[in-house]
């Protein structure tokens, strides 16, 4: 889900709460080395996001936040700030081409260049993260 996230609003936190978890303690913050992904530069997006993203001439980037049951993407377009609310179990990441990362949801998705290695390591703790929170699946049994 694609929110408004510039203003504190309790029924937009309750409906990011409910989807994500709510945000990680310090202590395990710290524990896990930080939540946050640095700078991530957008290379494509979806119609939905593109069109937010063209409304001001600058540089497109986001950045990503860990939460217990999922992410949230975040980017700012002209004064406003948007958050793209990707639950584990409907998040899909590739790595396409040369240094690219995708990330999928439902119509949803937003291409970034890993062109560093912190990028690349945030991925990596992303997928552990994801891996060892997501839902136990019916083959698994």
């Amino acid at each position: 889900m694609l929110l408004n996230v510039s203003y504190s609003d309790k029924n937009i936190t309750k409906k990011i709460d409910e989807a994500v978890g709510k945000p990680f303690p310090l202590r395990e913050r710290f524990a896990m080395g930080g939540i946050g992904s640095p700078k991530l530069f957008i290379t494509e997006a979806s119609v939905e996001i593109h069109n937010l993203l063209i409304l001001d001439n600058n540089l497109d980037t986001c950045n990503i936040e860990l939460r217990p049951k999922g992410i949230i993407i975040r980017f700012r377009s002209l004064l406003e700030t948007f958050g793209l609310i990707i639950p584990y179990y409907k998040l899909n990441l590739y790595k396409g081409d040369m240094a690219v990362y995708s990330i999928f949801m439902d119509h949803h998705f937003i291409k970034v260049r890993s062109d560093s290695m912190a990028v690349q390591k945030f991925f990596r703790k992303l997928l552990d993260h994801r891996a060892d929170n997501l839902p136990t699946s019916i083959d698994d049994l």
